[in-house]
């Protein structure tokens, strides 16, 4: 049966006619040595085999059914999984450098959209991996589920499972294009109806018995709605306006603990200190040339993976709200981003995210990129793996996610490791010129919430 992408998943392949708005994801492996490379070579064939995607190309459908994924007979491991050799002694900006390229370019849509590089020659013996893949293929959680069939908990090589078979590729019948859209519409119209007729009695029921009630309850739904898709005139921001297509990326670690104490002394979690911190980044930055700054608009991806969603995928859906980053106290500052995201995680229109995905498909591309190019800055948590663990035998020292800007100015993505947040800072250069500046501030804004925990 044909897999068609989600409609969320849609949405993020279709906005990419404004390359500014690309979501490619981009992380990076620290590891103490070079891996066994017939190791690597084997966990990522396993993988492929295991995860459809990871074989498969995006193919356009008949509008207005999705583009749908399917194999193709030209896949090639060798062309995903590469490996290469920096001139010692290599740094980790020379990681950096490399990492960035990934990012800014986009992929060969005619293979699947993942690309790996394992690159020997750092300072000590030691190695990286740099991993590119598009969001469409799987979201941040999802990529540490698939990175944990990668690890092991040992330096000890596992043991060779047998590979599974390779998937079949089958020549698409003359104009099974067209069956497998018209299936597809007829269904979503199937559903569409089925779920009218079971709901239509129970609005009626409760309009009459508690009419003011749900007419309440259906306002506050479409307020909610409405607040997602809303566009955005301009940025919060009078200084960070302007959008490009070139990046620059860097890297920040803050100790775990410390992080969670200050949130917890706040009343706030882990995620309210780490866009706390952010926060501050953005008011010092401002701050150092002479700007004032007041709320500035940010984009949170929310999970809505559950125990029954299968390894890997994209469940996750973008929220936008205001951040109080001119409050200089970060106390006050974390108090205030915890009542805003408990908000947000609340909010109705979080049920119906697949719907309005798929309205949003159907809106002219210029809408789209008004949902989204005045949004001032994205911050990303996510749960990474929480004990040492290794790739071909050799230890994974750190790990770092840098997240698609997708409009917006910078994103911050926290991957924690073990103990460790690894910050992963994703800079678009039009609207922070000046990123050695920009780094500094941000870590002042992080020094100010740990102070919190002394």
């Amino acid at each position: 049966m044909t897999a068609f992408m989600r409609a969320s998943d849609a949405f993020t392949w279709a906005m990419e006619s404004d390359p500014r708005l690309r979501s490619t994801v981009v992380s990076v492996v620290l590891l103490d040595r070079s891996p066994d490379w017939d190791e690597v070579r084997e966990r990522f064939d396993l993988i492929s085999r295991k995860l459809p995607m990871f074989r498969q190309r995006v193919a356009p459908s008949h509008p207005p059914a999705p583009p749908r994924w399917e194999y193709y007979r030209d896949f090639d491991l060798g062309y995903h999984l590469r490996r290469t050799a920096l001139r010692e002694p290599g740094t980790l900006d020379d990681v950096l450098q490399m990492a960035q390229l990934a990012a800014m370019q986009d992929f060969d849509r005619a293979r699947a959209l993942w690309e790996t590089v394992l690159i020997d020659g750092l300072r000590g013996g030691g190695a990286a991996m740099i991993c590119k893949f598009h969001h469409a293929l799987t979201d941040g959680i999802g990529g540490v589920q698939i990175a944990m069939n990668l690890f092991n908990l040992t330096e000890e090589l596992r043991e060779h499972e047998p590979l599974p078979p390779e998937p079949r590729v089958v020549t698409a019948a003359p104009l099974s294009g067209y069956r497998d859209s018209w299936r597809y519409d007829a269904g979503m119209l199937s559903g569409a109806l089925t779920g009218a007729v079971k709901w239509a009695p129970r609005l009626v029921y409760d309009g009459v018995r508690r009419p003011v009630g749900t007419l309440r309850a259906a306002a506050a739904t479409a307020a909610s709605i409405y607040r997602t898709v809303r566009p955005i005139g301009r940025t919060g921001s009078p200084l960070v306006t302007e959008r490009g297509l070139i990046r620059r990326l860097g890297v920040h670690q803050v100790p775990m603990p410390l992080l969670r104490e200050a949130a917890h002394r706040c009343g706030g979690a882990l995620n309210d200190a780490f866009v706390a911190g952010v926060a501050g980044g953005l008011r010092l930055y401002h701050d150092k040339h002479g700007v004032a700054v007041n709320d500035l608009h940010l984009t949170m991806p929310v999970s809505l993976r559950t125990a029954a969603d299968d390894i890997g995928g994209n469940r996750i859906t973008l929220m936008r709200f205001d951040v109080p980053v001119g409050e200089a106290d970060p106390a006050a500052r974390i108090r205030a981003i915890h009542r805003r995201t408990g908000a947000v995680r609340d909010e109705r229109s979080l049920p119906y995210t697949q719907l309005i995905a798929g309205a949003l498909n159907l809106m002219p591309r210029w809408y789209i990129g008004s949902v989204l190019r005045h949004v001032d800055f994205l911050a990303s948590d996510v749960p990474g793996v929480a004990v040492p663990v290794f790739l071909g035998g050799a230890a994974v020292r750190a790990q770092y996610a840098f997240g698609p800007t997708i409009g917006s100015s910078v994103n911050v993505t926290l991957l924690t490791y073990v103990d460790t947040c690894c910050l992963g800072i994703n800079v678009d250069t039009a609207a922070i010129p000046d990123y050695d500046v920009f780094h500094d501030a941000l870590v002042g804004g992080f020094d100010e919430v740990l102070a919190l925990a002394s």
